[in-house]
């Protein structure tokens, strides 16, 4: 039955990614917003919503282990999956799309986590520190989003925009202008609905089939849960992948990894205090963080991602699987 569970919960996450992606492209071309600033958005926070679900239930059930386990395993699957399989199917054109602002900032927020999980536990006080953080970000990005608005009014202002960033402005492919509202609507509501939900099918089925097997806790947080939350980030960027939507997929990794260390965590420790394992603190934080630089020659030299690349990527977070599997 868990099996049966696992398939079914992986079809869910597979439609209600495309779903996601098709109603914010649309979303995007409504509100003449740039596709990125929604992927940064609406679908990076649907997409962490199972991270945020199995946070903080680790804590409130007295494993907040699980939760810390989680997030850096994700974060890292993010990176060398999430993008690293889409590239591999059918390459992801990352150089056409300037993401440079949004991703210092998440190198920064990765480098403030770290530095206070040395300082360890993770208390209220720094869910609060993280919290202020992105809100700060997030308060940016809605002012970024409303000062494109503006300047869309004005054709030669957005021309003038378009040549400035040395492109073109216009409509997202696969963006449907005379799409009802109420359809677009309707699939960014089926979208986060039904990516969370997936994946705790996907997730709790796959939990029960490691633990009759006997994989320890530890290993199951960094790798299987934190795949299985990661899903809904791999479904999101095949689906963008597949509609040539690379700032789609470029936008949903980098938000979805901000939301991740500073929303999820900031939320967890308002129930409760985080250890911090040395393990985590030797090893697993600075791979989270060497996944996030590895980003650097796609996003700041806007090269694309191909196929190699792809493999490149997915083949490190094997490696990575293995490191841990034989550390523990």
């Amino acid at each position: 039955m868990d099996y049966l569970i696992a398939a079914a919960g992986l079809v869910i996450l597979l439609v209600a990614g495309d779903l996601l992606v098709r109603g914010a492209v649309n979303l995007a071309l409504r509100l003449g917003i740039p596709a990125l600033i929604v992927s940064l958005t609406v679908v990076a926070f649907g997409t962490s919503a199972p991270e945020l679900v199995i946070a903080v239930g680790s804590v409130l059930d007295g494993a907040p282990g699980l939760a810390l386990g989680n997030v850096v395993g994700s974060n890292t699957a993010n990176v060398l999956l999430v993008l690293g399989i889409p590239a591999l199917m059918t390459g992801l054109a990352t150089g056409a799309h300037d993401t440079r602002k949004s991703y210092w900032i998440m190198l920064i927020a990765s480098v403030l986590f770290i530095i206070l999980a040395y300082i360890r536990p993770l208390t209220r006080l720094d869910g609060l520190i993280l919290l202020g953080v992105f809100a700060i970000i997030l308060g940016e990005q809605i002012m970024s989003a409303l000062k494109h608005r503006r300047a869309m009014k004005n054709a030669a202002a957005a021309a003038a925009a378009a040549a400035e960033d040395g492109a073109e402005e216009e409509a997202p492919e696969g963006a449907d202008p005379n799409l009802a509202g109420w359809k677009v609507g309707l699939f960014l509501v089926l979208g986060l609905a039904g990516l969370p939900f997936g994946a705790q099918l996907l997730v709790d089925s796959s939990i029960n089939i490691a633990t009759r097997w006997g994989v320890s806790e530890t290993v199951i947080g960094l790798t299987l849960v934190a795949v299985g939350t990661s899903l809904p980030e791999l479904a999101t960027t095949v689906a963008a992948a597949l509609r040539r939507q690379a700032d789609v997929a470029l936008g949903n990794v980098i938000g979805s990894n901000l939301f991740n260390l500073l929303v999820i965590i900031g939320v967890a420790t308002m129930f409760g205090t985080i250890p911090v394992d040395p393990s985590f603190v030797r090893f697993d934080l600075w791979v989270m963080l060497g996944a996030g630089i590895l980003m650097a020659p796609f996003v700041i030299w806007r090269l694309d991602m191909g196929r190699i690349t792809g493999a490149v990527l997915t083949a490190l977070y094997a490696v990575y699987v293995v490191m841990i599997l034989v550390m523990n």
